[in-house]
Formats: C-alpha cells, sequence, structure tokens
C-alpha cells in the first residue's frame, strides 16, 4: 500500500511530483502545437489541481494514455508542477519521462483522498440524539423521528460532508456541522427566550439534511446529479415537506415555517436562498450555519498558513492575521 507523500495544499511551482492522485473528471484529447493533449483535475483530501498531458502527434496513443484516466478512481502522478494564470497545474510530458498510470484499491489509503472528523462520530450522534429528545412538540419530535429512527438515513447523515471544499468536507462532516448549528442555536434560545425553541432546534437539525442527496464520496467528494440540478436547500426543502405530509394532522402553518427554514437559511439568491428569513427562529438558524461556516474557514486558514507573515491573503475571507 502506497501511502501519499505529497498533498495538492504542499505543491510548489517547479517541483517535481510522483503521486497518489483521485480523478474528479477529464477532458477529451485535442490538437496543439506538438501533437496531442488532454487535460484532467486531479484531488486528495487537501484540494484539487489540474493535470495537463502532452502527447505526441501520434493520436491513437495519446487516447490510449486518456482511456486509463477513469472518474473516481486513483492515479500515480508524475510530471512537473507549474502556474497557468495564476493557478497551480501539472504538467505531464511522455517525452520527458511524464507519467499517468492506474492505482488498485489496494495500492492507497482512502484517508489520503477524502478525510474524516477529527471527532468521534457516534459520539456526536449521540450529541443530536439529545437535543432531538428535548423536542416537546409531538408533531415535530414525530417528524424528526420519521428521520433519525431510520438506520439506512442516519448512517447516510453521519458519513455524509457539509461540503465539497469549504467547510467540513470530510466524512462525517456533515454531523458535525449540524451539532454546531444545534449548539449556536441552543445559546440563541438562552438568550432571546421569546423564540419558538422546538422549532428552532428542529430547523437546525434539519437545514442541511438535503446534502445526503447532494452529495456522493468515492474517492472524492462530488455533487450528484441531483445536487447540480437542484442543490440542498430545494431538495432538503422537499424532504422536510414529504415527511411533514406523512404526519397525519401535521399543521400546515408548521411544514411551510419548516420549509421556509430550510430554503432561507443561506440568506440571499446568490447564495442560493429563494427567499430571506423572515422570522426569528428562520433568522437564528441562517446566523449559526453562517457562523459556524466562517470561523472554521478562518481556523482552518490559520492552521494551514504556511508563513512567517503577520498576514495571509484567501481569495474566499480576503486578508487573515496570523498574530
Amino acid at each position: 500500500m502506497k501511502a501519499k507523500k505529497r498533498f495538492v495544499k504542499d505543491l510548489l511551482v517547479g517541483e517535481e511530483v510522483d503521486d497518489l492522485f483521485s480523478v474528479k473528471f477529464k477532458k477529451p484529447p485535442r490538437q496543439y502545437s506538438k501533437g496531442f493533449m488532454f487535460e484532467a483535475r486531479v484531488s486528495d483530501r487537501t484540494g484539487q489541481i489540474n493535470v495537463k498531458f502532452w502527447g505526441s502527434s501520434n493520436e491513437e496513443e495519446v487516447k490510449k494514455a486518456y482511456e486509463l484516466v477513469k472518474m473516481d478512481e486513483v492515479l500515480r502522478v508524475r510530471g512537473l508542477v507549474s502556474e497557468y494564470r495564476e493557478v497551480l497545474e501539472i504538467g505531464v510530458s511522455a517525452d520527458k519521462g511524464g507519467m499517468l498510470s492506474p492505482v488498485a484499491q489496494t495500492e492507497y489509503r482512502i484517508e489520503d483522498f477524502v478525510g474524516s472528523s477529527s471527532k468521534d462520530i457516534a459520539q456526536m450522534m449521540t450529541a443530536l440524539d439529545s437535543f432531538i429528545s428535548q423536542v416537546e412538540d409531538p408533531m415535530l419530535k414525530s417528524l424528526l423521528s420519521s428521520f433519525f429512527s431510520n438506520d439506512d438515513f442516519v448512517e447516510r447523515f453521519r458519513s455524509a460532508p457539509a461540503s465539497i471544499s469549504i467547510h467540513a468536507n470530510w466524512i462525517g462532516g456533515l454531523l458535525e456541522h449540524t451539532l454546531n448549528v444545534l449548539q449556536i442555536c441552543d445559546l440563541y434560545s438562552r438568550i432571546y427566550p421569546g423564540m419558538d425553541r422546538d422549532l428552532l432546534l428542529a430547523g437546525a437539525v434539519l437545514h442541511d439534511i438535503g446534502k445526503v442527496e447532494e452529495y456522493r464520496t468515492t474517492t472524492s467528494i462530488d455533487e450528484t446529479v441531483d445536487g447540480m440540478l437542484r442543490g440542498h436547500l430545494t431538495i432538503g426543502a422537499e424532504m422536510v415537506t414529504k415527511a411533514c405530509d406523512s404526519i397525519p394532522g401535521f399543521p400546515e402553518n408548521l411544514k411551510l415555517k419548516l420549509a421556509h427554514m430550510v430554503l432561507s437559511h443561506h440568506c440571499r439568491p446568490e447564495f442560493g436562498s429563494p427567499k430571506a428569513p423572515m422570522f426569528p427562529e428562520a433568522m437564528a438558524v441562517y446566523l449559526a450555519d453562517d457562523a459556524d461556516s466562517r470561523i472554521e474557514q478562518y481556523v482552518r486558514a490559520k492552521e494551514e498558513a504556511q508563513t512567517e507573515d503577520l498576514f495571509v491573503y484567501s481569495k474566499r475571507l480576503g486578508s487573515i492575521y496570523l498574530g
């Protein structure tokens, strides 16, 4: 079994790399000035990078190399790290010893490509169940039970990531993020006792439920077709609505509130929400969700910074002070 030596986040311009990467997608061969080439995008648990295979004028030979590159499988990539339009990539030139070679499942460690939560998943699940048990409203209790008494759903929920790359992008990430949002909302309910605590907790539990359908995890985290076309807010709102409809006598207004909390928890249309939060509990879930995502990004940026400077720059977050 081969352990990775260099991860995407550590690669430097000019470095010769000979390591393992998971294939996320590829583009068919095309002609260039010296022959034929193709591109692929590969990843590990730290990020993604483009690979460009520069082949000869023998089109069939390049096509054979292209066919060895298969989605969701692991490749040994030997080439040179360069920069194109301020983005790192790996150039693989066959005439300079470059190589793309498939790697058998028995020859790599899945944890090199998809990380797992550093927290104990069973303990987090117990903590989430504890919050669910605090919900007193019988209808909301039945709704949550319809999901979390289903063993198949629970297994999918506890192993799902919270994102592909932005935050909690690891096995158990959805559970970890949901529990963080619950804990923040629990605090909000104590500061603002006028809110409906049962509704708030239920909304916090269910806000990202669509991610069990939005993502799939193999040797990398990818979006499903449903995730690409609809996204987890729409998927989640539908899941919640259907579950409410399956419970006899479930109040229509309560169903609408829950669907709204799922649909509005990104707050703005450019982030996927068709509606902004319209009542206190919906606003609280949005703020808790946003806070957990943003703070985690800042913490990780500081932890992963490789500089002696006082600041590090992130395209997503801007300048981050390391002092």
